[in-house]
């Protein structure tokens, strides 16, 4: 508790203080009650940050699940190789994001990219690749999927080893076939495992930053640009540390008030046997 006192909920309080004042580097600070919370309702570049983060997590979270559940579905059968299929699907989780985004950038460049070349031998043109407005966005939603979707497979799949087999026998005795069964016995046994991971993976995705800060930097034309990467140039690079905290408490509210809805509706749906 004194570890997370000092490290975790006194910074957060101090960040809530920090809101309400002017707040740099350099000088002292002045409170200005409200005043960072009214300019962000006026700032145009706060709404773009939070659309962008809008877009990123209403597509990435429900991909990166859905494509997880069907791994973690796949290699619990008993196929060959499926111990080195769960080690290559997980090891993007535990190497570094900002290392493996990089490489990605590599990938996707217009001029020596691998991947914009096999693109463009099947007749896929990317244009300027990551400095394209339309492209920009895409890629980073597909590492950030890259990424996530091996611990969301790990989460599937410990759900599935804890549902016990007599349920599944006794489908299949009933004669359900193989999707009757995941329908209606396995999907709803995994309904608490779900609700962990529908949430962790919102919160990742609204907290999305180091391939987006590798990549695009934000842009082209702040077209990347998320909450988590307006706090951070407000911060390190406009100095304006008032109005990042003022920032960075709001996506707190929002963060919690979307989990606490996505628990209210799980939550009637959990199952116990």
């Amino acid at each position: 508790m004194m570890i997370l006192g000092v490290f975790v909920f006194w910074p957060i309080i101090d960040a809530l203080r920090t809101s309400f004042t002017d707040e740099s580097f350099f000088g002292s600070s002045t409170w200005v009650g409200l005043e960072n919370y009214v300019r962000m309702a006026g700032d145009e570049r706060f709404w773009n940050a939070l659309r962008n983060t809008a877009l990123y997590t209403v597509v990435t979270a429900p991909v990166s699940v859905v494509i997880a559940l069907a791994l973690a579905v796949l290699l619990n059968q008993r196929i060959p190789g499926r111990t080195a299929f769960r080690a290559v699907l997980f090891f993007p989780w535990v190497a570094s994001l900002g290392i493996a985004s990089i490489a990605w950038a590599a990938l996707l460049d217009p001029q020596i990219g691998m991947l914009t070349s096999w693109f463009s031998a099947i007749g896929i043109s990317v244009g300027d690749g990551l400095r394209s407005t339309t492209w920009a966005m895409p890629a980073v939603m597909f590492v950030g999927i890259w990424r996530n979707v091996g611990f969301f497979m790990v989460m599937y799949l410990a759900g599935l080893q804890q549902i016990p087999g007599e349920f599944r026998e006794a489908a299949l005795l009933d004669g359900a076939s193989s999707f009757q069964r995941f329908r209606h016995v396995t999907l709803p046994l995994l309904s608490n495992t779900t609700m962990f991971v529908v949430i962790i993976a919102a919160i990742f995705s609204f907290q999305a930053f180091d391939q987006i800060y590798v990549m695009t930097g934000g842009g082209p034309y702040f077209s990347t640009e998320t909450l988590v990467m307006l706090i951070y140039s407000s911060a390190f690079r406009n100095y304006d540390l008032g109005y990042a905290t003022a920032v960075s408490w709001v996506l707190v509210l929002i963060v919690l008030t979307l989990s606490l809805f996505q628990m209210r509706y799980f939550n009637k749906r959990v199952v116990q046997y």
